[in-house]
């Protein structure tokens, strides 16, 4: 189960899975198109047999890479990428309002055995290059286990806004367009994905052509089944969000709800402002923790539900 992990230096580290060094994947955090919101996103991401589970800069959104986390509307800006949500008007190319996410310096880098640790400091900026805020990230793998073909990433991230006013986390919902709670840990699947299955702890096996539709739900975790092309076979990734991550808005909790879609493509995200604003006052921190297992096969809920069990946070 040994994992080795390679850094090119101002571009990517890879982490590998055994003898064979199959990639599971690779965080970037060289800067790319400006219009595209530059950050660090984690691509290509494989199953332990090597299946591919993201996508890169598709034709339909070319700032979707892979994993990644957004601000798709905060307080005016867009964090996000690509054109910009404005109610009554739809989405319009406003490049001034098209901000980055800056790679800082990393605390750590490293494998060890079965665990692999990226820990790296971020800073926030809106179009003009002011310092909106700082963010302390830490990514790692875990719980690798060729018995279930699965391993587990962990993503945690603590923003701290360095503004002299409150930052204000939206989302294309928060500002009029419907069932787009978009912002916040991104995944893109990739093109072969569309049309999975979907299902939450608390809501049955869905495909695209269901009623049962999870958007904008709450739920612990949430799993996409895909189908891979070029090569036979399933994936599922898992994605579930820690019970600390609920938090105090101005509206009292402010639980997260899932972002999903199967049509036209294949994308999930446990939303920060789903139905409504986060408001982060100065000085202050936001403090997020997620899951997301990667793993062969198709899974249905109880094997989902069985292999978390059995996880630690």
């Amino acid at each position: 189960m040994t994992l080795s992990l390679t850094h090119v230096h101002g571009d990517r580290v890879t982490v590998a899975h055994g003898t064979a060094a199959t990639e599971l994947f690779s965080y970037v955090y060289r800067p790319e198109a400006d219009w595209e919101a530059p950050k660090p996103y984690l691509h290509p991401v494989r199953t332990l047999s090597g299946g591919l589970v993201t996508d890169y800069r598709p034709n339909d959104h070319r700032w979707h890479k892979g994993l990644q986390l957004t601000a798709s509307h905060l307080s005016g800006q867009n964090l996000w990428g690509g054109n910009t949500y404005v109610h009554g008007e739809g989405y319009l190319a406003l490049p001034e309002r098209v901000g980055s996410m800056a790679h800082v310096a990393f605390e750590e880098v490293g494998a060890e055995g079965d665990r692999a640790v990226i820990a790296e400091r971020l800073t926030w900026h809106p179009h003009g290059g002011e310092l909106w805020a700082e963010e302390e990230r830490r990514v790692e793998v875990r719980d690798v286990d060729p018995d279930t073909g699965s391993w587990t990433l962990t993503w945690t991230s603590a923003v701290t806004n360095r503004r002299a006013e409150p930052l204000r986390f939206g989302s294309p919902t928060t500002h009029g367009r419907p069932a787009a709670g978009y912002t916040g840990l991104f995944w893109r699947g990739p093109r072969a994905f569309r049309g999975g299955r979907v299902f939450t702890a608390e809501t049955a096996e869905s495909d695209a052509s269901s009623d049962a539709d999870p958007m904008g739900s709450q739920a612990p975790w949430l799993a996409y089944v895909g189908e891979h092309d070029g090569r036979d076979g399933h994936a599922t990734l898992v994605f579930e969000h820690a019970p600390s991550n609920d938090h105090l808005g101005e509206k009292g909790t402010h639980p997260a709800h899932w972002f999903v879609r199967s049509d036209p493509f294949a994308a999930v995200a446990p939303s920060w402002a789903f139905h409504e604003e986060l408001v982060l006052p100065p000085g202050e921190t936001l403090a997020r923790a997620y899951r997301v297992v990667v793993a062969d096969g198709a899974w249905d809920r109880a094997r989902v539900a069985a292999h978390l069990a059995g996880l630690a946070w």
